[in-house]
């Protein structure tokens, strides 16, 4: 395996697509289904990336994205929407993501994240 990656998405489908297409670049997956389980698996396990979506209940991508960086600022985290940002969204993005994925995303998008983004 190339690495370890989590994604976080409180849509059981949307997550298993994208593990399953993290497979097809050799890459392990583990999924969480909100923020605070994504901390769980950050603070229990090493990952190559994180992918969260950026809408969910309890804890946004957005507000993981912060709490990530804090622990571990190495840690690359990629943000996921199908919607646009405000201009608070887009400053935290800017300054603390390492990449922004729109859905609905290709095969193609994810092996130029992983390109870009793992080192």
């Amino acid at each position: 395996m190339a690495g370890k990656i989590l994604i976080v998405d409180d849509n059981p489908n949307m997550s298993s697509l994208l593990s399953e297409m993290l497979e097809v670049f050799d890459y392990e997956s583990i999924r969480a289904g909100d923020g605070f389980e994504a901390i769980e698996h950050v603070d229990q396990q090493d990952f190559s990336l994180v992918i969260t979506d950026m809408r969910m209940p309890r804890m946004s991508g957005l507000d993981l994205l912060q709490k990530i960086k804090d622990k571990n600022p190495k840690l690359p985290v990629v943000i996921i929407s199908g919607y646009a940002l405000d201009e608070e969204g887009n400053t935290v993005l800017d300054t603390l993501a390492d990449g922004f994925l729109n859905k609905p995303f290709k095969m193609s998008d994810i092996e130029s994240l992983l390109k870009n983004v793992i080192k």
